[in-house]
């Protein structure tokens, strides 16, 4: 089992998402939250999980403090793919209603990026979906801003909220991904340590 482990070690999350913190609680394993604050900007001929590998390793290079060696750091980035544009988070009400109006009818590519760190190694995990929304109505996407507010995610919109419900289609892939976390790609490369 992972929790044993891990039991000799300390795991950082460098994350202020609480579904990847739920994400590490569901799994049975204790961490600490670590502040790491970063422009998340990448150079522009990066395509896909080039993208969120390179932040979630820019995240983890920009944490302050020379890891123990029975500490493990924890980062992740994610992004939306559609329409051969890049969607990252809202940057705003009006920024949030194009995103949804985009992915509305259409199907685009949720990618993750972990980045496990640990004194001696540094390993990046992606993993990526495609999602199929319906035809979200004007009064859907403004509902669902007004009451669920998604200027944190990427694509504007989190898949577990009320638009997932309603708008969601199909996925192929893992719908923990499009969370923002592959917990079963984390799990197996956890395992390895």
């Amino acid at each position: 089992m992972l929790t044993d482990k891990l039991k000799n070690h300390q795991l950082l999350l460098a994350s202020k998402s609480p579904r990847r913190q739920q994400f590490l609680k569901d799994l049975g394993l204790p961490f600490t939250i670590v502040s790491i604050d970063i422009e998340e900007n990448y150079p522009k001929y990066l395509h896909g999980n080039e993208i969120t590998g390179f932040l979630a390793k820019l995240k983890a290079d920009a944490y302050p403090k020379k890891l123990k060696a029975n500490e493990i750091l924890i980062t992740a980035d994610t992004i939306v793919r559609a329409s051969g544009k890049i969607l990252g988070k809202p940057k705003d009400m009006d920024d949030a209603k194009r995103i949804l109006q985009l992915l509305s009818n259409n199907q685009h590519e949720v990618i993750t990026s972990v980045c496990i760190r640990t004194l001696h190694k540094t390993k990046i995990i992606n993993d990526t979906t495609t999602v199929y929304f319906k035809k979200l109505t004007s009064e859907e996407i403004d509902f669902y801003i007004k009451n669920h507010k998604p200027f944190d995610k990427a694509g504007a919109y989190g898949i577990q909220e009320w638009i997932g419900y309603i708008g969601v289609k199909k996925i192929e892939g893992s719908f923990y991904t499009v969370m923002g976390f592959p917990v079963h790609k984390f799990y197996k490369e956890m395992m390895k340590l």
